[in-house]
């Protein structure tokens, strides 16, 4: 029930990603001057590493999910064996690429705040920070939900069925986290 309820709930939140690509549509097709203007101003290469470092942490997410489906909360051998892994050194290595994701947004919207580009300079800002901000609101409740789950690991003796649901529908948010992002990458970086 519970694998069934997140993806319920995903659903709603597709639905509102929705909404802002068709506003960022909507004002784009008004103010294509605009676009052509500011979207010179964004640091492509920086924000494709920084998506490649989130599109990274699901790999690294889904090889926990595997490690938690079969009941091996943390690593059995030395630290730098990764086949030893258990959930939650994959999940502890996906929470770093999320918050290097959330810190690499932060350093783009302060050099993008020097480009004059804020939320309320122009219809472009505002749709830019809805856009991506709330996207990191959402990769921050997921860092959250990893802390959580990786907290799990340490209060439990036995890794059960029921715990590795747990990690599995968190893992469910953070790759529906992941494809919301690449397209908007795809749709503000690339489609200019």
């Amino acid at each position: 029930m519970v694998a069934v309820g997140t993806i319920v709930w995903l659903s709603s939140e597709l639905m509102f990603f929705a909404g802002l690509f068709a506003v960022y549509f909507q004002l784009r097709s008004v103010r294509g001057d605009l676009w052509a203007m500011q979207t010179e101003k964004l640091n492509l290469p920086f924000a494709s590493v920084n998506c490649l470092v989130l599109v990274i942490s699901s790999v690294w997410c889904q090889l926990g999910v595997w490690k938690a489906e079969r009941g091996q909360k943390a690593r059995t051998g030395k630290l730098l064996d990764l086949k030893s892994w258990g959930m939650r050194e994959w999940y502890v290595l996906t929470y770093l690429f999320g918050a290097f994701f959330i810190s690499g947004q932060v350093m783009e919207y302060s050099e993008l705040v020097h480009e004059n580009i804020t939320l309320s300079s122009d219809a472009y800002g505002s749709v830019f920070y809805m856009a991506t901000g709330f996207h990191g609101l959402h990769v921050t409740g997921g860092l959250i939900a990893f802390l959580l789950i990786i907290a799990r690991t340490f209060t439990t003796r036995r890794y059960t069925h029921a715990n590795a649901t747990g990690a599995v529908v968190t893992s469910y948010y953070w790759h529906f986290v992941d494809v919301v992002w690449i397209a908007l990458f795809a749709t503000i970086y690339i489609l200019r």
